[in-house]
């Protein structure tokens, strides 16, 4: 009470038992640029090239709740029980068709370099050979190790854009992740670790029987004017400076529908423990 009455009293608007988190971002002289050229992938992808936005979501815990919730009642809330037990944690790597809204996944034991271009591996199996492939990638650890570098240069038609420093919501994935959160894991009561599994795993098949591209409405007004002369002949269309994305990030129409480039000689590969593939 006495600090808050000397504050009072001085006449600023001071509130100290307030923080709000901040970020000093580096040095980026090509920030724009460099989102721009994203933003200018999206809009308008090359002719017949596959465009995929990879990234993993590590540590996804598996708690059960030691006792039943209570649905929603009329003016209230459901109910969910604060004590829980845990049954481990699971990660997942994932790469979305920017053109179709698809989704592979596969579950991972560890977050390194080896996996990662396992999984890359696995991608190239299932592309048609010949097809040029556009990757966008932040600079997480696993994507900028030497390993990693050395496995895209001998693969010469996978094309990576790497999203700037602090930058990571322009790689389209995290949309994904983001509904994946909110309707499975946030709330979710998993029994056993191969339950944390099986859930997202169905999750997953779901999205992809109706996937279709997301429309983004994010307001990127500088993005925007730095990819103008990249698309300056290009009528306003879905992507990540888009302004008709839905508040919740949730899919909607974006026109006609590519045809999957999932149809190459091999079938598609399929999880060795997890989510499936497809």
């Amino acid at each position: 009470m006495l600090v808050g009455a000397v504050l009072g009293h001085t006449g600023l608007d001071l509130k100290p038992h307030k923080v709000r988190g901040r970020l000093t971002r580096r040095d980026t002289p090509d920030f724009w640029q460099r989102a721009a050229g994203m933003c200018a992938l999206y809009l308008d992808p090359p002719e017949g090239a596959v465009v995929l936005s990879t990234d993993e979501k590590t540590a996804i815990a598996a708690r059960s709740r030691r006792y039943p919730g209570r649905p929603v009642r009329p003016g209230g809330p459901a109910r969910q029980e604060f004590e829980y037990r845990r049954h481990g944690t699971a990660s997942l790597v994932a790469a979305l068709d920017v053109r179709t809204g698809e989704v592979l996944t596969e579950v991972i034991a560890r977050n390194d370099a080896a996996t990662f271009t396992a999984f890359l591996d696995q991608l190239d199996r299932a592309i048609v050979p010949g097809r040029e492939i556009h990757v966008v990638l932040d600079n997480g650890s696993s994507h900028s190790a030497r390993h990693t570098k050395a496995w895209l240069a001998a693969h010469p038609r996978r094309h990576v854009r790497w999203t700037p420093p602090h930058a990571s919501w322009l790689n389209q994935v995290e949309l994904f992740f983001s509904a994946l959160t909110r309707r499975v894991v946030r709330h979710g009561d998993f029994a056993s670790h191969e339950d944390l599994i099986e859930k997202p795993e169905a999750n997953v098949i779901g999205h992809n029987e109706t996937a279709k591209p997301y429309r983004w409405t994010y307001e990127g007004t500088p993005c925007l004017r730095a990819a103008q002369p990249r698309l300056s002949s290009q009528a306003p269309a879905a992507g990540c400076c888009d302004r008709r994305r839905s508040a919740t990030g949730r899919p909607a129409s974006q026109g006609p529908r590519s045809r999957s480039p999932y149809a190459g000689p091999e079938p598609r590969p399929r999880r060795r423990t997890g989510c499936r593939i497809r």
